[in-house]
């Protein structure tokens, strides 16, 4: 597929094949996407190494569960579709 980023290759060596079947383990939705794997075991690596980047996931979550439902209510049922009703077609 066509791309102006930089890609790198990667030979599946021994350690390489212990990771991605480590990796399908962990997310059996993936087992047949070895490049999906891949970029999970990255970012996994990568949180693993800067505990910011996990901090900051963990800062949006939490900000994310304390505003969880507090808008629950704030339209009318059936306010979409009679939004919707007065858009042309």
């Amino acid at each position: 597929m066509p791309t102006t980023k930089r890609r790198y290759p990667v030979t599946e060596t021994p350690e390489v094949s212990e990771a991605l079947h480590a990796a399908a383990r962990r997310w059996p939705a993936d087992r047949n996407k070895p490049a999906r794997l891949l970029r999970r075991l990255i970012a996994e690596g990568h949180k693993s190494i800067d505990p910011e980047i996990a901090e900051r996931r963990s800062d949006r979550l939490t900000a994310m569960q304390r505003i969880s439902g507090s808008y629950t209510g704030l339209y009318e049922p059936g306010y979409l579709d009679d939004l919707r009703a007065e858009w042309p077609e």
